[in-house]
């Protein structure tokens, strides 16, 4: 992904002098972060087609834990302090956090999903006449709200945020209601991942 360049300049509100912090330098992808994520993928291709249960389960929960524990630390804890920085500050945290969020998010999704369905498979949860079908049914419905929620609207306003930031003079009340966006819906996942929780707690001890 090409490197681009954002000079941020912040109009003046009343009496407050512009700010126009220097040049900034990112990838809207970071590219070193693509081998990780192409041996996480693979790794995860490998242990599926291989039926190895222990990876299933690894993969199912640690992609589980860090997508509820990332939403909630984003929408408990980065978005109250990022409400009160100035403009400039949220442009420096959104160039440092979003790429990165590009390629963390999508890649916790696929972890979970394909390493829930494929353990569901493996111990028999998703055959009707199991004890543990109707929790997995709901299960399955609170995640496939929240995947709708991580690829329709998160990714998107992260897009969004950072092609604005690609722009010669970056537009930061734009900005701001769109890091706004992804905040909250960050933290309306990570609230629902405590359903998810409960769910998968009472599966794993009944």
């Amino acid at each position: 992904m090409t490197d681009v360049s954002i000079d941020v300049h912040v109009a003046a509100q009343g009496n407050e002098a512009s700010a126009q912090p220097p040049p900034r330098t990112f990838q809207i992808v970071p590219v070193r972060g693509l081998p990780i994520v192409a041996v996480v993928v693979a790794a995860l291709i490998a242990t599926i087609a291989t039926n190895w249960l222990w990876g299933i389960d690894f993969f199912h929960v640690v992609g589980g834990g860090m997508w509820t524990a990332l939403d909630l630390f984003l929408g408990f804890v980065i978005g109250p302090i990022l409400g009160r920085l100035s403009i400039p500050a949220r442009m420096e945290l959104t160039i440092r956090l979003m790429p990165k969020m590009i390629l963390i998010m999508p890649t916790l999704v696929t972890m979970t999903l394909a390493g829930g369905w494929q353990l569901a498979r493996y111990l028999g949860y998703l055959t009707p006449n199991n004890p543990h079908h109707a929790w997995l049914i709901a299960s399955f419905i609170v995640v496939g709200v929240m995947t709708v929620i991580a690829i329709g609207i998160l990714e998107p306003a992260n897009l969004a945020v950072l092609f604005e930031l690609k722009k010669p003079k970056p537009n930061g009340e734009v900005i701001a209601k769109l890091m706004k966006r992804f905040i909250y819906t960050a933290g309306i996942t990570g609230a629902m991942q405590i359903a998810t929780l409960i769910i998968m707690t009472h599966v794993a001890s009944t």
